[in-house]
């Protein structure tokens, strides 16, 4: 004889049911994708987006295992990693031509390969933690201030040679951070070197004056170029960080991109990874 009410079992059957059903997505296991997202604000991740990336693997020869546009991020699935990483490089020639600045962010990822109808329910699997994976949180940083103090010792090097070539006589060439400071005797000298500096190195913009006794000319980079300078050491750290992450997807580990922060203002910018291993 039952000692609960048949309402009662029921409700335990449908929780069960409901329970299994949203447990289904963990046994489908992850799939390598693309992920496409904007890094301006003026670039849109649209339908138009979609179409130009199915354009692109058409004619690279690759095929996608789907597609799904969600709010302002697109990801492509693949079968296997060699896809994805043919993919990403595809689409990001195609997005990212190299005569332009980076509109798009082109990262590689895992989604889950649930079917759409779980999806259509919300039936998403457990993330499970990088603890948990037992990953490893790689993390580069750019100095930026770095960056350009070695670009200004390089060019102090460059003008004490162009200065020795030129005869052009001086007291002392010295740095002070990321300024590169030329002691002469007379202002004649100085003006000769002026000139010297402006035909021969455009990146530079000078000052120069009397300092007690002797004539000091002061030179820093331009504004423009200094930017050049770290976005060029921006890019480099990036082509580092998607070598470490082939690397890691090649051997048949799985990688995710964790994040990649831009900014070029800034004086340490950071490009991390997690990598699980």
């Amino acid at each position: 004889m039952n000692r609960y009410s048949i309402w009662k079992y029921a409700v335990i059957v449908i929780a069960m049911l409901v329970g299994s059903l949203y447990t289904l997505p963990n046994f489908f296991g992850e799939a390598p994708a693309v992920q496409i997202s904007s890094a301006k604000t003026s670039a849109k991740v649209d339908t138009a987006t979609q179409s130009k990336v199915e354009e692109v693997l058409r004619s690279s020869g690759l095929q996608a295992q789907a597609i799904a546009l969600e709010s302002t991020t697109l990801k492509v699935r693949f079968n296997n990693t060699d896809e994805q990483l043919k993919a990403k490089d595809a689409i990001q020639r195609a997005l990212n031509p190299q005569d332009a600045q980076g509109s798009y962010v082109v990262a590689l990822n895992l989604i889950s390969r649930s079917p759409q109808w779980l999806s259509s329910l919300n039936a998403a699997p457990m993330y499970l933690g990088l603890d948990l994976r037992g990953g490893v949180h790689f993390m580069l940083q750019v100095d930026m201030a770095a960056a350009l103090t070695k670009k200004a010792e390089s060019l102090s090097g460059d003008i004490r040679s162009s200065l020795r070539e030129k005869n052009i006589r001086h007291s002392g060439i010295s740095r002070d951070g990321q300024s590169i400071d030329i002691r002469f005797r007379d202002k004649e000298t100085m003006d000769a070197a002026l000139t010297l500096i402006q035909n021969q190195f455009a990146d530079l913009q000078s000052v120069a004056g009397p300092e007690g006794s002797e004539f000091k000319l002061r030179s820093n980079l331009k504004l423009e170029a200094g930017r050049k300078v770290q976005e060029q050491a921006l890019k480099q750290n990036i082509t580092t960080k998607d070598y470490l992450l082939s690397l890691i997807i090649k051997s048949k580990m799985p990688g995710r991109v964790s994040g990649n922060k831009k900014n070029i203002k800034g004086c340490v910018t950071e490009l991390y990874f997690i990598a699980f291993l």
